[in-house]
């Protein structure tokens, strides 16, 4: 039996930082959110990270599969990325004109993705997606945006539901929400609204939480894309989660059509802040007439680590290569589960899987064996996608499932019944 993690100093970290911050840790990285569960399993602040690794307050190591959740997808601290911001930081980063390295990542975004004509850069995924909606709207000059149920698109007001706090009426008034897969109820809205649709958002699959991730059907994206041109509403897939992670030239390429407006963040610069809208050229000018930007959106040291990181992922063929780590790490965990009587459901591409225990509906078996993994030093969380990153090794993989075995025997020897 593996040793189980202590996390003292964490914990009292923890009580220093919710004195003087919201909530300690606020947001979806935070205890109050509701991935950790319960509380005192998990470690709530790091001290380091080095590729697959994250090393905590009390020096427990963990094999991290949250990555940053998104960020890390060549491994903390690479190389190549580093010395590229490094090399820029020397120049120069945050100044009062841009450095024409923000030119050289846009030309290599443009050369990289299918859809891309153009790029525009902010900081976060929040950033674009507000962005996108607000250049749908003003192409159109319509109001309504739809909605796939169980979405995901950020923090924004419009991206939020009417009894969030405060979120009102009015920021989701033209919001309408339709079934993922159901391109009939999509037909439907169309048909009710017509002539009032600005755009159609939605992540490249499902992958939202508390619930099996969903593919796409067949000819969905299609018939979507076919939908949209018809009446003249702009088609925006939100790739700030799987982004690069599934196709370099972008999800929408690897589901096989392209959208007119695509969303990056998280994998972008292997953790440099910085995020991408990329769209057709048609959209080009009314993203010109727009007053949108911030303080540090054109900080050159972020394009330089995107430069880095992008090359760095086709040069590995970065795709091929965590769906690969992913898909052993999938039968390994699935193995693992079925030897002790488990239904382990792992959903999604395997570089960017979900988990989820399916015996008990009410996911407290799930939130168990989570917590025994990440005791054991296999940071996993409750209720969100997992990640791949390019430096997890084998031997990495071999320990993930030997943990995962080690708990299922001991969740089946404290359920015996089921």
């Amino acid at each position: 039996m593996r040793k189980i993690n202590d996390y003292s100093k964490s914990h009292a970290e923890f009580l220093r930082a919710e004195r003087v911050i919201p909530s300690g840790i606020y947001g979806h990285q935070g205890p109050a959110e509701g991935c950790y569960v319960p509380v005192e399993a998990f470690p709530l602040f790091s001290s380091r990270a080095k590729g697959s690794y994250l090393w905590d307050l009390d020096g427990n190591r963990l094999i991290d599969y949250m990555c940053a959740y998104g960020p890390n997808i060549l491994g903390y601290h690479d190389p190549d990325v580093d010395a590229a911001a490094a090399k820029q930081r020397a120049i120069s980063d945050c100044t009062t004109l841009p450095n024409t390295v923000m030119i050289d990542f846009a030309e290599l975004l443009v050369e990289t993705v299918a859809t891309a004509d153009w790029a525009f850069f902010a900081k976060n995924g929040n950033d674009v997606t507000t962005l996108a909606v607000m250049v749908a709207r003003a192409f159109t000059h319509r109001k309504k945006i739809v909605f796939f149920k169980g979405y995901y698109h950020g923090v924004s007001p419009w991206t939020q539901k009417i009894d969030y706090a405060g979120v009102i009426e009015e920021d989701v008034m033209h919001n309408i929400y339709v079934d993922w897969n159901d391109f009939d109820a999509l037909e439907r809205v169309f048909a009710e609204n017509r002539g009032e649709i600005a755009a159609v958002i939605g992540q490249p699959y499902m992958h939202g939480n508390f619930a099996d991730n969903a593919l796409p059907a067949k000819d969905f994206w299609q018939k979507v894309r076919r939908l949209c041109t018809a009446e003249s509403s702009v088609l925006i897939v939100d790739d700030v989660r799987a982004g690069f992670r599934l196709d370099l030239a972008g999800s929408d390429h690897y589901f096989g059509f392209e959208a007119d407006l695509i969303c990056f963040c998280k994998a972008l610069a292997n953790g440099y802040n910085v995020s991408a809208l990329c769209g057709k050229d048609f959209l080009k000018n009314t993203v010109s007439s727009m007053s949108y930007t911030g303080s540090y959106w054109l900080s050159a040291v972020p394009f330089a680590a995107g430069i880095a990181c992008i090359e760095k992922m086709k040069r590995i063929n970065c795709p091929r290569l965590l769906n690969e780590k992913g898909t052993k790490l999938k039968e390994g965990l699935i193995a693992a589960a079925e030897s002790f009587g488990f239904d382990l459901h792992v959903t999604g591409a395997p570089s960017l899987f979900y988990l989820r225990i399916a015996d008990d509906p009410s996911l407290r078996l799930h939130q168990e064996w989570i917590a025994e993994c990440v005791k054991r030093g296999i940071f996993f969380t409750n209720h969100h996608n997992h990640f791949i990153n390019a430096s997890l090794s084998d031997e990495d993989i071999r320990e993930t499932v030997e943990v995962a075995a080690e708990v299922f025997e001991v969740l089946r020897a404290r359920h015996p019944k089921g």
